[in-house]
């Protein structure tokens, strides 16, 4: 188990275009293990490679189903928007509203470098489209309006 350091704002990976994956060996089977357990340590619901500081076309997820790993993801088509709360784990403590297609069409890789296409709605959806922004540079503040900071409770 290798739990990686998540990338905060400001960090210049975080900014840049990730390079697609061209052959599936042993380091990016390492890479996709760190990630997922760097997603779930954080606890998160998904994370992309950039956020672990690899400039790559990766993906892993987990909606309650179970880890999920897409490569060099490519949204086809896409529904009506809707807005949502979101969070980043490269953003820690703050939320956006953020107006996201309520489905999605996704082209990309498997772990095993199959292709694969896949229809994504709701929750799914939102995950995916915000993991993808990350493989193009993008973070939750270049979107949306900020949500008010959660008031803690005694």
């Amino acid at each position: 188990m290798a739990i990686r350091p998540v990338r905060t704002m400001g960090d210049p990976v975080l900014k840049s275009k990730c390079s697609p994956i061209k052959k599936i060996d042993e380091s990016l089977k390492r890479l996709i293990k760190d990630m997922a357990d760097t997603m779930y340590d954080a606890p998160g619901v998904g994370l992309a490679a950039p956020q672990i500081g690899v400039n790559k076309q990766v993906v892993v997820y987990d909606i309650g189903e179970g880890l999920e790993v897409i490569l060099n993801p490519e949204i086809l088509e896409s529904g009506e928007g809707e807005e949502g709360a979101e969070g980043c784990l490269s953003v820690p403590g703050e939320e956006r509203a953020i107006k996201r297609a309520n489905w999605i069409k996704v082209r990309g890789l498997d772990r095993n470098g199959e292709k694969l296409e896949k229809e994504f709605s709701g929750f799914a959806a939102r995950v995916l489209q915000h993991e993808i922004d990350h493989l193009q540079g993008k973070l939750i503040v270049q979107r949306g309006r900020p949500l008010p900071k959660k008031e803690i409770e005694d």
